[in-house]
């Protein structure tokens, strides 16, 4: 428990230094372009592209924060190569206004870099969001390229920055007006790339953001996400929280998938706040296991400090789905039957065979000894899992 706490802190430091860095970023680039102070030692000009992009890549650092809370392997790596870039930034702008961003640059990149085994998650993108990506990028080389090959007929397109520019306002019909089409040619071909861009940003933004609001609005309500929910395949169900749980979800881990539905809203809220798959439900309600996807589950876990909520969760979820494998803990040895009869294919007291393992630990059993070293291994409580 202690290991875990450890780690939970480490990786909230982590991405705190991250949020901090970002947003330090973003106020530094602003107040140096506001307000410049050139250094003596740095070109003019190179402060103040510094000033530009520092604001830019304070952006980046927040949606790298983001991915971070959500243990996203990609968002430590934009983290680590960033991290350099927003020092470099600061020391380029030469301001005093740069100097703690600089300072904490430097001093963020260890915390970020020691916690990488904290952060393995895998950014998951569907089909439709690869497919809007590539649609959206190819607009952009289609623009870029056919109006750099067109440039005749575009006054002031020299170069293929030029034609990108071009493309960009033009498909995201900003439409700045400096640069127009003058031959019919290119007229015709900015009212394809006009037609083609507002139809790939439409695609992309649906496909790319409308997961992320659907899923913010879904949290907010205490819910997952429709498409978490069909995703959702030979997983097992979670059905209540107790003392038991945390050690089951830990058993779990990353590579099983797994729902948990939970009554409570504060503990919901605190399980999803840990990226877990969490659904603010009644565990004994039909409903509830329906929206969890029992008829695609291979398992039902009963194991919360009430008996009796436990066996109406496992009575429900037998009627609903008479050949899933159900898993129940009893909390009074009395009540093991009880939740056989309700329908749990296997029943365990956690409180009896903790005692005959300390009985016969104590015996001299060595098996028993084994056995319960094992489990102090799967709870991290062991010296060599702590170094």
């Amino acid at each position: 428990m202690a290991l875990r706490n450890r780690r939970v802190l480490s990786t909230r430091v982590a991405v705190l230094s991250t949020t901090l860095v970002a947003v330090l970023s973003v106020v530094t680039g602003v107040v140096n372009i506001l307000n410049p102070q050139f250094g003596p030692y740095v070109p003019v000009s190179v402060q103040q592209v510094a000033g530009f992009t520092g604001t830019l890549t304070g952006f980046l650092m927040v949606a790298s924060a983001l991915g971070m809370r959500r243990g996203l392997r990609a968002a430590w790596w934009s983290t680590v190569v960033l991290l350099p870039v927003t020092a470099l930034q600061g020391l380029v702008q030469s301001s005093v206004y740069s100097v703690p961003l600089v300072a904490l640059s430097v001093l963020s990149f260890p915390v970020v870099a020691l916690t990488r085994s904290r952060f393995d998650r895998e950014v998951e993108l569907s089909t439709s969001q690869l497919a809007a990506g590539v649609v959206l990028v190819g607009v952009l080389a289609y623009g870029t390229v056919g109006t750099y090959a067109l440039r005749e007929g575009f006054p002031g397109v020299n170069s293929l920055l030029d034609a990108f520019y071009y493309t960009l306002v033009t498909a995201s019909t900003v439409g700045y007006g400096d640069i127009t089409p003058k031959t019919p040619m290119a007229i015709l071909f900015s009212l394809s790339v006009l037609v083609l861009g507002v139809a790939g940003f439409g695609l992309a933004l649906s496909a790319l953001l409308g997961p992320a609001i659907e899923a913010r609005f879904a949290s907010a309500l205490g819910r997952m996400t429709q498409s978490q929910l069909e995703s959702l395949e030979h997983h097992v169900i979670v059905a209540g929280y107790g003392e038991l749980t945390e050690s089951i979800l830990e058993e779990l881990g990353p590579d099983r998938p797994f729902v948990v539905l939970v009554k409570d809203a504060d503990k919901a809220a605190a399980l999803r706040e840990r990226g877990l798959n969490v659904l603010t439900e009644d565990p004994s309600d039909a409903a509830s296991l329906e929206h969890a996807g029992i008829d695609r589950a291979d398992a039902v876990v009963a194991a919360t400090n009430d008996d009796g909520q436990d066996a109406l969760a496992i009575l429900t979820a037998r009627q609903l789905h008479p050949d899933i494998r159900i898993v129940a803990a009893a909390t009074e040895r009395e009540n093991e039957e009880k939740l056989r009869s309700a329908g749990a294919d296997t029943v365990i007291s956690p409180a009896v065979i903790g005692g005959r393992l300390l009985v016969q630990s104590a015996l001299g059993d060595e098996t028993a000894e084994e056995a319960a070293n094992q489990v102090s291994v799967g709870e991290g409580a062991t010296p060599e899992s702590e170094e």
